[in-house]
């Protein structure tokens, strides 16, 4: 009975976090335009773009802000509540958003902008968020243990996953559209661990989901305000800290190939992205008209149409690695095949109404 009544506790603090960040977000999304508009954090149309008129790029300010809020107001009333990781992560994540504020402002330089990133990173993994081992998810017994790795390892991870949302930020609602489902999937993951920590996580990951889709609607086509860097590092940096074993660790399913697969869209199109420029010979950081939400555009798909097709792989392969967790393999080759054929079939003809 007891532990039945501290369950339904438990979950209620997954639904207060998740109902805390999106009203948080939604209502102080107006507030992130009108600071936009009053520093001159305005993208102007350009080539690649998609918009032909300014567009305030501040709605970051409003993601941070449901995600923080929360965490301060939820996170210390879980039982596996750890002061020092949940530390690192405000004080990196904090970073990782002065960073995108000041970006936004001045466009600074990519070089500079890493560097911070790292800094960012090294906080986090200051606070013992990190990756100490890798387990393929098909056998338990085969588990690498990372050793003097760890460190580097969990600095490209946290990096690497930063900049890939950054990337993916290219038509309206598609970053914190697919950020929110990978928080979902990671909270899915969270929640049906066996590790103490895993509550902790999944507070974050549904206050995460939270200010995610209460931004949303600020922000699905046709978009009155962008999250700019402001909100897309932020989220890539804390989708990266709490999908790592630091939150949820000694959880064998919740691996870093786990990870990868929640993530999955974001990293392929960065990773294929930068193979891209390194083939043509292009500088790494870049700009092209070369990711997937570019190329659906450019074969006639409208961009809520494009943003949606992106949505479901973005859910599919959320589900394959929820599937792969549990450790339903054949479940998830399933739903794969028919990922994959759905896409061909989206795909396949060159222009759509």
């Amino acid at each position: 009975m007891f532990q039945s009544v501290a369950v339904q506790e438990t979950f209620l603090l997954y639904i207060l976090s998740f109902i805390s960040a999106f009203l948080i977000s939604l209502l102080t999304t107006p507030l992130s335009k009108k600071i936009a508009l009053m520093v001159g954090a305005v993208d102007q149309p350009k080539a690649r773009g998609m918009h032909k008129e300014p567009m305030p790029r501040m709605g970051g300010i409003a993601i941070f802000l449901g995600f923080m809020i929360t965490v301060f107001l939820i996170t210390p009333l879980v039982k596996a509540f750890q002061w020092k990781q949940i530390s690192g992560l405000i004080m990196g994540g904090s970073i990782i958003f002065l960073l995108g504020f000041f970006d936004d402002i001045y466009n600074l330089n990519a070089k500079l902008k890493l560097c911070v990133q790292i800094i960012a990173a090294l906080v986090v993994i200051h606070s013992d968020i990190r990756i100490e081992f890798v387990t393929w998810p098909f056998a338990e017994s085969n588990t690498l243990l990372l050793e003097k790795l760890s460190i580097p390892v969990t600095l490209f991870w946290i990096v690497g996953v930063t900049n890939a949302v950054n990337l993916i930020d290219g038509l309206d609602g598609l970053a914190a559209g697919v950020s929110s489902i990978a928080a979902i999937c990671l909270m899915i993951l969270s929640i049906i661990s066996a590790n103490p920590i895993g509550p902790v996580a999944a507070v974050l990951t549904a206050a995460l989901a939270g200010a995610c889709l209460g931004f949303l609607p600020h922000n699905f086509n046709p978009a009155k305000i962008f999250m700019g860097d402001t909100g897309s590092t932020f989220l890539g940096f804390t989708l990266a800290v709490t999908s790592v074993q630091g939150f949820i660790k000694g959880y064998t399913a919740a691996t870093i190939i786990i990870a990868v697969l929640v993530l999955a869209l974001p990293i392929f199109d960065t990773t294929f992205a930068i193979l891209r420029r390194i083939i043509n010979r292009r500088p790494i950081m870049e700009a092209d008209r070369g990711h997937l939400h570019h190329r659906l555009v450019d074969k006639g798909y409208s961009q809520k149409r494009a943003v949606i097709t992106l949505y479901g792989i973005s859910g599919g392969f959320g589900i394959i690695g929820i599937l792969i967790a549990q450790k339903d393999t054949q479940i998830a080759l399933g739903v794969f095949i028919a990922m994959a054929i759905a896409l061909y079939m989206i795909t396949k003809n060159k222009k759509h109404a």
